[in-house]
């Protein structure tokens, strides 16, 4: 076999998800086609089962969550169901308002539900299969309820009752301060390993595999989380030796494993819901001290730009909402342009 011959054979990936090994994603997929007979004097089109297998192999390709393939399989064949559309081709903007208007669930739902249509349909257009984007229009009328982030007085509360003399008290610590001082997910914390740690430089340097937007990030670390950090990976080590554990992650269970990394529900958002629950601090959760970071990068003087670039965010709509900013804020704010 030629090197070419192996360079191209990269596919196989997908011919095992062809197979139907990607988490039953596939038998998804082939539900989606109609039980009942296509004439075969259907006019040209791509039916729906073709176009939603082209676009799972490219969602695969490019390393997006099965679970994230799951619900776009799975509101498409809503679609199909609620409005009998075999072809994409026939897809029309009266056919996906006959399919908001047969949910019987609430505004919220059926707005998450249209974006993921509308992502699908987005992505047939970049395809080449459609000519304009017909949907872009359509929106779902939703009064969002602002997310609270978490308060610096909170953290520090926090901070104080955990025991740091032992494993789980001190990697917990760690975590709050490193989400708080960084802002980076859950789930790219759970990925974190000391490579990404630069104590030269004071930065945390992390590849696009670990993120979500698959963007290489630099963040500038303070001298107290970087001595934290160390104490924490001496600690680790221990831990490793003992239970005969080989890896280099930051954030590790009591016995030395990597922590589950596929979830936001992991073994460190799952802590931090019992101390929230126990000492009654409001919004401590991964997603509030992230939050917490952007209003503090906010109130130190970052514009909204640099905030969303730290955040990783592909969209200033996005970071705004992480502000949560009141009147009184905006107010305060807009005055030095005065």
């Amino acid at each position: 076999m030629t090197k070419k011959k192996s360079i191209f054979e990269v596919d196989a990936d997908i011919n095992l998800f062809k197979q139907g090994t990607a988490t039953g994603i596939q038998e998804k997929v082939s539900s989606i086609k109609s039980s009942t007979t296509i004439a075969a004097s259907k006019k040209d089109g791509r039916d729906l089962e073709s176009v939603m297998q082209i676009i799972i192999q490219q969602m695969t390709v490019s390393g997006y969550r099965d679970r994230t393939m799951r619900d776009y399989v799975t509101y498409m064949e809503q679609f199909r169901k609620a409005t009998n559309v075999e072809y994409l081709e026939d897809i029309t903007t009266d056919k996906i308002y006959l399919w908001l208007n047969s949910m019987a669930v609430s505004n919220q739902t059926k707005l998450t539900r249209l974006k993921c249509l509308k992502a699908i349909l987005g992505k047939c257009f970049n395809n080449g299969w459609f000519s304009s984007k017909f949907w872009h229009g359509i929106n779902i009328k939703v009064d969002k309820q602002v997310k609270k982030g978490a308060k610096k007085d909170d953290v520090m509360v926090l901070l104080s009752l955990l025991d740091l003399n032992t494993f789980i008290g001190l990697r917990d610590a760690v975590a709050v301060l490193t989400l708080y001082r960084t802002g980076i997910r859950i789930n790219t914390l759970g990925q974190l390993q000391e490579k990404h740690i630069d104590f030269d430089n004071k930065v945390l340097c992390m590849e696009g595999t670990i993120l979500k937007n698959h963007k290489i990030l630099k963040l500038p670390l303070d001298d107290e989380l970087l001595h934290l950090l160390k104490v924490l990976i001496n600690q680790n080590n221990k831990i490793r030796a003992y239970y005969g554990q080989k890896n280099s992650y930051l954030f590790i269970g009591y016995k030395g494993t990597s922590l589950n990394t596929k979830s936001t529900n992991n073994a460190i958002s799952k802590q931090l819901n019992k101390y929230a629950k126990k000492y009654g601090l409001k919004n401590i959760n991964p997603h509030a001290l992230r939050r917490g970071y952007a209003k503090t990068l906010l109130e130190k003087g970052a514009n909204l730009a640099l905030i969303s670039k730290a955040l990783g965010h592909s969209n200033l709509a996005v970071t705004t909402q992480y502000l949560d900013l009141d009147v009184e804020e905006v107010a305060n704010n807009l005055r030095g342009f005065l």
